[in-house]
């Protein structure tokens, strides 16, 4: 592991003295001159991986909300208070990422990657206007706000919300190589962990018939949020070649996240809705960590053999977004299998 000043850098806006030659690129710690020349570039994955997050573009007031409208009184009170408090959950997961990414980016070297950073800030940002879209379409004018403040009261969702910010600002307030590997390992866990047991709610309404419109808009983010995924599996592997960690420090990490999630799984959804229990919640969200953590070259951290497999396997069909966009996607393994408007985009193997 090679020494490292003791505070990360941030790009200048023009470095005239730069070097952008591919030999002499890196994701981090390179001379810059922070001009965007993909002519050449050392991580063609992250140029396939941009082309793919630019092909996933769509637009949320396309998806028809109507039958929503009406299903939503159809929702047991137990469905409706899980449906809202996860809308607000989502909403915070989004717009601190599109606060948080940026800090991140401005120490990025290798032009292809910070491509691939700043798409995913548009489509953070995006995501954020579909909640809206959902909440200000389904959800009646004098509950909208209550969504909107249920991180405010809601103890267990504010406990979560400090948690996952915490390693952000500890970052923003000492901004060094350590804080930073820690935040880029939040961000790989916040994109590989924390959204799917929202998306499980929302295709098990939909395998209920209940709610399309909303699982339909939950499909085309999964799809964004898959190449998310893709991005800081690669990051977080180059990052352990660079940066101060341990595989212990990781393991902790992962193992605390996990718990985060089921405590606040359980909390929202619980045993309350039909075809989801606390028992899957813990069995789904450990098999998806067992799966982040082989991405990056690191064995499992629960070792039973149930968590090979998905309790949720049957729900995978209503991930699959190919019926409305051309798309299909393996929504439990993070493997895309074909793209929308794909054309001549190859290569999303070898990521």
């Amino acid at each position: 592991m090679r020494a490292i000043e003791q505070k990360m850098p941030v790009n200048p806006i023009f470095n005239p003295g730069g070097d952008d030659a591919i030999q002499n690129r890196s994701i981090w710690f390179g001379n810059t001159t922070n001009l965007m020349q993909l002519n050449d570039v050392r991580y063609s994955w992250a140029v396939l991986l941009y082309q793919q997050m630019r092909e996933n573009f769509w637009i949320p007031q396309k998806l028809d909300l109507t039958q929503d409208v009406t299903d939503y009184w159809n929702l047991t009170p137990y469905e409706r208070r899980a449906y809202d408090g996860i809308l607000s959950y989502l909403t915070f997961l989004d717009s601190v990422q599109t606060c948080n990414i940026p800090h991140l980016k401005s120490s990025v070297t290798a032009p292809e990657v910070s491509l691939c950073m700043a798409e995913q800030i548009s489509q953070e940002a995006m995501h954020n206007q579909s909640y809206q879209y959902i909440i200000e379409t389904v959800i009646p004018s004098d509950r909208r706000s209550a969504v909107y403040e249920f991180w405010r009261s809601d103890r267990i969702l504010a406990d979560r919300c400090k948690f996952i910010a915490k390693f952000y600002q500890n970052y923003v307030d000492n901004p060094n190589p350590e804080n930073y590997f820690i935040a880029l390992l939040a961000d790989y866990l916040l994109e590989g962990l924390y959204f799917y047991n929202g998306f499980i709610y929302f295709y098990n309404l939909a395998s209920r018939m209940l709610m399309p419109g909303s699982a339909d808009i939950f499909k085309m983010i999964n799809r964004d949020e898959l190449s998310h995924v893709r991005l800081y599996q690669k990051l977080i592997v180059e990052a352990m070649k660079v940066f101060p960690h341990s595989e212990e420090l990781i393991y902790e990490m992962t193992d605390s996240a996990v718990k985060q999630e089921c405590r606040w799984t359980n909390h929202i959804v619980g045993n309350n809705i039909l075809g989801i229990t606390e028992a899957s919640t813990s069995h789904y969200t450990k098999y998806l960590a067992n799966i982040r953590l082989r991405a990056i070259g690191l064995n499992p951290l629960y070792l039973d053999n149930k968590y090979k497999k998905s309790p949720y396997s049957h729900l995978e069909r209503f991930s699959d977004t190919k019926k409305g966009a051309h798309t299909k996607a393996n929504f439990f393994e993070a493997q895309v299998t074909s793209y929308v408007m794909s054309s001549g985009v190859t290569g999303w193997d070898e990521i």
